[in-house]
């Protein structure tokens, strides 16, 4: 890293070339709802690395569990907010993300969940030695569950605060803060 007074002038090295820069690039963004997000973009200005975030700057912060019974279509165009300690499981499909250390927060709807699921379900699935029928009937209602046609309740808890989701249909939202 390049050490300079002007917070705008840093430089670093790519990680993936170790030839390219990294040009770090920031945007405030303000949600329909109110809440306000700084996107970051890094690049390297040689090859194809890129880099993503999004930093909640002002958005609800109270602990708690959000439980969203899915049982539509319209259901999945709800918005899921998860911070980087936010735990997400739809109990139906005996599937749980859980953070990790290097969990980043993500905004998504819950159809782009249920594709998340499915591509790690299906990497998973190549990699078995032999056909395993739980996993294929879980593949299964995922896509069921992508076309409206599985009904489930997705769950967030976070301890610390930060996730939420909001619903398509109010009703379908129970919220318990801790």
């Amino acid at each position: 890293m390049k050490k300079t007074n002007n917070p705008e002038d840093l430089s670093f090295k790519c990680p993936a070339c170790s030839d390219g820069k990294l040009i770090i690039s920031r945007a405030e963004h303000k949600l329909p709802d109110g809440d306000l997000y700084l996107i970051m973009k890094i690049e390297c200005d040689k090859c194809d690395f890129t880099k993503s975030d999004l930093i909640p700057l002002e958005t609800p912060t109270k602990p708690g569990k959000y439980t969203l019974r899915v049982n539509s279509k319209e259901d999945l165009e709800s918005k899921i907010f998860r911070s980087f300690s936010g735990i997400l499981e739809i109990p139906e499909l005996e599937m749980e993300i859980e953070p990790g250390p290097a969990a980043d927060f993500f905004i998504t709807n819950i159809e782009g969940i249920l594709q998340r699921m499915k591509n790690a379900v299906s990497y998973y699935n190549r990699n078995l030695e032999e056909k395993d029928d739980k996993v294929e009937r879980i593949l299964e209602n995922i896509d069921k569950a992508i076309n409206g046609e599985f009904k489930f309740t997705l769950i967030i808890n976070d301890k610390m605060g930060g996730s939420y989701i909001v619903p398509a249909k109010k009703e379908s939202l129970k919220i318990e803060y801790f």
